[in-house]
């Protein structure tokens, strides 16, 4: 093994009382990892054992792994060295604090990813544009034959990949809030897209968010890289806190250093010189916010591959499943799945990415976000709104308040209401509609949608209410509409 660090954790871990909390996808790769090492391993989750996948209790059962389990799980949690957090188990949980005072180490499985890998490590993190960001930095990066994995919030749990990875070898990180909370590394190349409020519902305030996101560069040196967005006044200002070299991307401004979407082509500036790179018109992706993620990628490649190359990666980059994802076109009506946008500002982007009348589909659980900003872009682009969840009537009060401030009207009908109002000097009519499943919103847009318009699901809200996530959410979605008989 060449990886001079990882040994030298390995020799610690075998000698530790190792504590992991949380059962997730990340942890248990860790978990057979430090079997492997004989290392002394108890685990701790706050669901309830029938609650657990059955082959994960069955290992641990084999393995003679310690659990602890269900609303108290944290009772035992006394006499550790090492303590791997999940994302979802808050650092400053009593517990946690108490046996960080005795002396233990708190740590994550990816913040240990980061501190051991031998290679370079690139990082993005913002309340938008995260994965489609990550995953085509990845694709430019493979095009330009590095050896790269990728991991954090998407693709794979990387820990047990440490003794693979060589010094040439790159790992491409997703990276949530609630794994950067606590982190005390950063990557060498640190990404934020944006940051807008978000998880509202789990972190304290909006200053503590904010902070969270900042240790992506916090712990950077003069030797590495930051990316920032320019039309973020936020994450513009982190150049003030920054230690390595800052580059700036734009959807907007003339920047006489960085990456810019300036009338439909991406530049590429230096010193006030500027290169065009690629029109919008020969990408794959649609809308401008996506436009914007491929100007944050090739920000964060260009230092590490050539244009060509990343030009050519991205014009065949076909977008992340779940992201304004075309599904079907059925009688001249296209159908698309964003059910990622799971916050008002995703689905005020994904609005934008369309010239035709929209049927919106929204609503689902409420992490306490403010929908003031979704109703005027709705008013704009949508023809039928259709909405469930939590979050349904947060949403059709947030409309019915911007309707009024033009002076509209609101009329009810039979099973649904029509809002007319003036906008920009021209008469329009919206049909909402209150519906209390998916099969229901894909019935009434399915009635509604004429060929001028196109459906879009996008809940600007978090799936937790009907769903496990955003992801079992947008596979439902897709299947309601592939069974659709034309």
């Amino acid at each position: 093994m060449e990886n001079k660090k990882l040994e030298e954790f390995n020799q610690k871990l075998k000698s530790s009382k190792i504590a992991i909390i949380g059962l997730g996808v990340s942890n248990i790769p860790l978990i057979k990892y430090l079997k492997n090492l004989n290392a002394n391993v108890v685990v701790f989750d706050k669901r309830d054992i029938e609650k657990i996948d059955n082959n994960i209790i069955k290992y641990l059962r084999e393995n003679n792994i310690v659990g602890n389990f269900g609303e108290k799980y944290l009772e035992n949690l006394k006499g550790f060295d090492i303590i791997f957090r999940s994302p979802s188990c808050r650092p400053d949980t009593q517990e946690l604090l108490e046996e960080k005072k005795r002396g233990a180490i708190i740590t994550s499985e990816i913040e240990m990813v980061v501190k051991l890998c031998p290679g370079k490590v690139i990082g993005i993190t913002g309340s938008d544009g995260k994965t489609t960001t990550t995953s085509l930095i990845y694709e430019i990066l493979k095009k330009a034959n590095y050896n790269c994995y990728l991991g954090g919030n998407i693709g794979t749990p990387l820990f047990d990949k440490l003794p693979d990875m060589k010094k040439e070898d790159i790992i491409v990180l997703e990276l949530s809030s609630f794994q950067l909370m606590d982190m005390e590394v950063s990557p060498n190349i640190s990404v934020i897209t944006n940051i807008t409020p978000n998880h509202l519902d789990i972190h304290k305030s909006y200053e503590e968010y904010i902070d969270s996101k900042k240790n992506i560069f916090k712990f950077q040196t003069e030797n590495d890289i930051l990316v920032l967005n320019y039309n973020d006044e936020i994450v513009k200002n982190f150049e003030k806190e920054a230690k390595g070299k800052v580059v700036f991307f734009s959807k907007e401004s003339k920047l006489e250093n960085g990456v810019m979407l300036n009338d439909d082509i991406i530049k590429y500036a230096e010193n006030g010189i500027r290169r065009q790179l690629l029109n919008v018109k020969d990408v794959k992706l649609r809308g401008r916010h996506n436009y914007e993620n491929i100007c944050t990628a090739i920000a964060a490649t260009y230092t590490l591959a050539d244009f060509d190359i990343i030009v050519e990666a991205v014009k065949e980059f076909k977008g992340v499943e779940h992201r304004i994802e075309f599904i079907k076109n059925i009688n001249g009506v296209k159908w698309y799945n964003d059910s990622i946008g799971s916050s008002p500002t995703r689905t005020i982007a994904g609005l934008r990415a369309f010239d035709e009348d929209v049927v919106l589909i929204a609503g689902g659980y409420d992490k306490h976000l403010d929908y003031t900003p979704l109703a005027k872009p709705i008013l704009e682009k949508v023809s039928t709104l259709i909405l469930l969840g939590q979050t349904a009537k947060k949403i059709e009060n947030s409309v019915k308040n911007e309707v009024e401030k033009l002076n509209g009207e609101i009329y009810e009908e039979n099973n649904h209401q029509l809002l007319k109002y003036n906008i920009d000097n021209v008469e329009k009519i919206i049909k909402l509609y209150m519906v209390d499943s998916l099969e229901k919103t894909v019935e009434i847009a399915y009635k509604e949608a004429t060929n001028k318009d196109v459906v879009l699901f996008s809940p600007a809200s978090a799936s937790f209410d009907m769903f496990k996530n955003f992801m079992e959410r947008g596979e439902k979605f897709k299947k309601l509409v592939n069974d659709i008989s034309e």
